[in-house]
């Protein structure tokens, strides 16, 4: 099976996925995701969506938290 990558923002609620690059992000908020777990080569399940353009829930090394849209479109995941 191939593998592909996309923005962490395309998954669909449940998935897996590989973090491949992160980029263009405030070097404060990357910090604090760093300190989360959040890195290149983490594996990250995306939980859910909020609606009307609320945030995405991540789970990571076995926490949840969320992040806005706008961080998670920086986010790039290797799926298969």
């Amino acid at each position: 099976m191939a593998l592909s990558s996309c923005s962490l923002l395309r998954l669909q609620p449940g998935s897996t996925g590989s973090i491949q690059k992160i980029e263009g992000m405030d070097p404060i908020l990357r910090r604090r995701l760093t300190d989360l777990g959040v890195s290149e080569g983490v594996m990250i399940r995306l939980k859910g969506k909020g609606p009307f353009m609320g945030p995405v829930t991540l789970e990571c090394n076995g926490q949840l938290f969320a992040i806005r849209r706008k961080e998670a479109s920086m986010i790039e995941v290797k799926v298969s």
